[in-house]
């Protein structure tokens, strides 16, 4: 798994194959579990995401800067959501990407989350 945060725009590229993903949406879905990222630090790449549980309503999204770790802690419901999300690009074999970014009303996503960019194991932009 690869985790590159922008310094500009302040978003997370994630690139995994679809083995990193499905454990990723476990993780998310389950609250609770680290992956290690194989970026190199050189690259201002992130050491990890990190899932936690969480009492509040909704899903934040924040880079521990101090230990270069992308943390996603929120409620079950919220975390079911994104973990099925995860889950799409991990099957979505004609490519593509997500963006899970904040906006207004979101379902899920909490305001002042980081956004991410979730990169299809199978490539680019989706083909039909």
């Amino acid at each position: 798994m690869r985790l590159v945060l922008d310094p500009v725009f302040g978003e997370v590229d994630l690139t995994a194959s679809a083995e990193e993903l499905a454990a990723l949406a476990n993780a998310v879905a389950k609250g609770d579990g680290f992956m290690g990222s194989t970026s190199s630090a050189a690259t201002g790449a992130l050491a990890g995401i990190e899932a936690r549980k969480s009492s509040n309503s909704g899903v934040r999204i924040e880079v521990d800067a101090s230990r270069h770790v992308l943390v996603i802690r929120g409620d079950p419901g919220g975390r079911a959501i994104l973990a099925n999300n995860l889950r799409a690009m991990a099957t979505a074999e004609d490519g593509g990407h997500l963006h899970v970014d904040y906006f207004p009303e979101h379902p899920y996503l909490l305001e002042g989350s980081t956004s991410i960019v979730v990169n299809s194991p199978y490539g680019g932009m989706p083909t039909q």
